[in-house]
Formats: structure tokens, C-alpha cells, sequence
């Protein structure tokens, strides 16, 4: 699997992730002008163990659709991210065969790690 980061350029936590990790060597996706596709997020899924594990309930769209109220599938998980890029919790870092998905402090510091340190 090749280094992928995938972040929003809108979202100031992933320009404020990206400024203080070493993403040399990596591909940069901006997930709204180049959204995800079907066989990634089959692949982050993969590694990530779930679909809900890669879905943001922060989103906004999240309760404006009701979905906070419905019982939701892995199928609906993968449904809504391939839909909506705000859907994807975000910044989400493939190295390899490793997944770092979200802003947690904890993540970033594995991210950062991974990656060989910060800039």
C-alpha cells in the first residue's frame, strides 16, 4: 500500500497536522476536489478493521440527515463516506500496511512517528 494522506483543505486541524508532520514522500489527496474512491476506502477498511471506524459522527451533515437517530450498517458507513467526503474522519495517513485515522492526540503522535518525525 502506498503512503497516502488524505485531509480537507478547509479543515484547519488537518492544515495544522500537516505543517508539523513529515510527509515527505507522500501523496497528498485533498478528499473534496479529489474524493475517495469505492476500492480506497475498501482497502482503508481493510486496515482500519471497519467502516465505523473511519466515519465522523462530528460531521455536520451527520444529525441534519437524522443519522444519529437511525441504526447504521457497515454497509451504510461505506454508503455515506463514498457520498459525502465530510463523512470520512479526517486526516486519515496510510503507511504501508498501517492506518492513522483522526486528530487524537494519541494519533498524531503515532503519525508523526510513522512518518519519521515531524518536519
Amino acid at each position: 500500500m502506498p503512503r497516502i494522506f488524505y485531509y480537507l483543505g478547509t479543515c484547519s486541524t488537518c492544515e495544522r497536522i500537516m505543517k508539523g508532520i513529515n510527509l515527505k514522500g507522500f501523496t497528498l489527496r485533498e478528499i473534496k476536489g479529489d474524493p475517495i474512491t469505492a476500492k480506497e476506502l475498501d482497502a482503508m477498511k481493510k486496515l482500519a478493521g471497519s467502516y465505523v471506524a473511519l466515519f465522523s459522527r462530528v460531521a455536520l451533515k451527520y444529525r441534519a440527515l437524522g443519522l444519529n437517530k437511525m441504526t447504521l450498517t457497515e454497509k451504510d458507513y461505506r454508503k455515506y463516506i463514498l457520498q459525502e467526503y465530510t463523512f470520512l474522519k479526517r486526516p486519515v495517513m496510510v503507511l504501508n500496511d498501517k492506518i492513522f485515522i483522526g486528530n487524537g492526540k494519541n494519533v498524531v503522535k503515532a503519525m508523526e512517528e510513522a512518518a519519521g518525525g515531524r518536519k
